[in-house]
């Protein structure tokens, strides 16, 4: 007979489980953050080749909303989420500023 599993060894094998699951999300987070700069370092060349300003205060007043409200519907913090969105936009507007100055 086989002797039943411990209640730590059952939380251990849970938890180890459930970091795969995160590790996994981490890495699609991180393709999806990739992908998304893709997209946005295009736009950044075609506003710069076309002497666009590399800020676009109202697209970003757009997507802040847009993302609170997904984040609402998703059962996430809006408040996070904005902050974390506002670091992307950060950081986009930093690389269109390089392909003004290019």
């Amino acid at each position: 007979m086989t002797e039943p599993e411990s209640p730590e060894s059952a939380a251990h094998a849970e938890l180890l489980r459930l970091r795969g699951s995160i590790d996994n999300l981490d890495a699609a987070l991180v393709h999806l953050l990739a992908e998304r700069f893709k997209c946005t370092e295009q736009v950044g060349r075609l506003k710069a080749h076309a002497g666009f300003p590399p800020a676009d205060p109202n697209r970003e007043s757009v997507q802040i909303e847009r993302l609170r409200r997904l984040s609402d519907d998703a059962g996430l913090d809006p408040e996070f989420a904005e902050k974390i969105l506002n670091v992307i936009i950060a950081e986009v507007i930093r690389n269109h500023r390089q392909f003004v100055e290019d």
